[in-house]
């Protein structure tokens, strides 16, 4: 499944509020650690939809290149 930024962010920062609710020390532990995992997974995500427009914007250029010659 192909997770996007904005969900990511959005499970991150949910782990966040739990992690700042808990009341035990493993449950805020397992929340921060959930919440690294997440906005590591956000960044990901970034990169790979940025490369996709990258990659896309370069084969135009490149397609309309080749049609003018």
């Amino acid at each position: 499944m192909l997770h996007t930024y904005e969900f990511c962010s959005e499970r991150a920062d949910e782990a966040q509020a739990l992690a700042h609710a808990a009341t035990l020390d493993n449950v805020r532990q397992r929340e921060l650690r959930s919440e690294k995992s997440w906005r590591g997974l956000a960044e990901l995500a970034r990169n790979a939809a940025e490369g996709r427009v990258k990659a896309d914007r370069e084969r135009a250029e490149r397609r309309a290149a080749e049609a003018a010659v």
